[in-house]
């Protein structure tokens, strides 16, 4: 367990590594084989660090070499104009985009407005919801009408898989439902690539297929061989950026050639230091 002093250690180990290499913010450079998206962490990736410490966490994903953060729910205890202060405070970029809970989302449009968020993101839908058809219908109904209210602020309502949508109901998926049901003008994806390759899909495909709708993506790699699953509470087969079976440089190409801008780096759980962990992907973004 990494307690504050060594998260905060580490950190600074992380942050004299990232001066050395001077790595660009943007990981811009000649040679590069995919063009130049902008990179960034999603908050939860840090989430009981965070909940402690989060000038320090703002400062330590800066250090690991993101430009971004992408905000998550801990975050939002705080003042939305005090917010944006110590995300500047640590160097980071304005956030763009963050995450909010189903059942807040509708009032939470304002402060994510104030924020200046441009992706309003919902990570996740009810589990009592994941079992029928009728609960994707509730929840695609319910998107639209946040996606309205989004737009007229300015933002894009944004849709965050997992792989439950994937499992098969009564000869369709909720992601059926999902893409059918909802209004591509108002609902958005941010496409996990981990969790659509958990849930027997290729995120290469699935890119393709919603041009009209991807916006961002969320970066995990998986460990080689790990077997499909539509059970989010399963043992999961997280790993680094580069050390798992999924295709980045080819994500990333074709998501910048379809207009993404946005990536974020959403390693829920590591078996190693999270500044470490974030360093070794960052790196890896880096080469690419």
């Amino acid at each position: 367990m990494t307690t504050r002093r060594r998260f905060l250690q580490l950190s600074a180990a992380t942050a004299a590594a990232t001066a050395t290499a001077a790595m660009p913010r943007a990981f811009a450079g000649p040679g590069q084989k995919i063009p130049t998206l902008t990179y960034g962490v999603q908050l939860y990736m840090l989430r009981k660090q965070a909940a402690t410490d989060l000038p320090g966490v703002f400062r330590a994903i800066h250090d690991a070499g993101f430009a971004q953060v992408e905000l998550y729910p801990i975050a939002y205890r705080e003042p939305a104009q005090h917010l944006r202060t110590l995300i500047a405070d640590s160097g980071l970029q304005p956030s763009v985009s963050g995450h909010f809970d189903y059942l807040g989302l509708e009032a939470k449009l304002d402060y994510a407005h104030t924020l200046g968020l441009k992706y309003f993101v919902c990570p996740m839908i009810p589990k009592d919801q994941w079992e029928t058809l009728a609960g994707f219908k509730k929840a695609a109904d319910f998107f639209n009408k946040i996606g309205q209210g989004a737009k007229d602020r300015g933002m894009e309502f944004t849709f965050h898989n997992h792989c439950y949508e994937f499992k098969p109901l009564d000869g369709t998926t909720g992601w059926n439902v999902l893409m059918k049901e909802t209004d591509p003008a108002l609902v958005k994806l941010e496409l996990d690539c981990y969790w659509l390759t958990q849930g027997g899909q290729n995120p290469m495909s699935i890119l393709r297929d919603h041009k009209d709708r991807a916006v961002l993506l969320h970066l995990k790699d998986r460990i080689a061989n790990s077997p499909v699953s539509f059970d989010m509470g399963t043992p999961q087969h997280f790993t680094e950026l580069g050390k798992g079976n999924i295709d980045w440089p080819g994500i990333l190409a074709q998501g910048y050639k379809q207009g993404i801008r946005y990536a974020f780096l959403d390693q829920d759980g590591t078996t190693i230091p999270i500044p470490e962990s974030m360093k070794i992907s960052a790196d890896y973004l880096h080469s690419l």
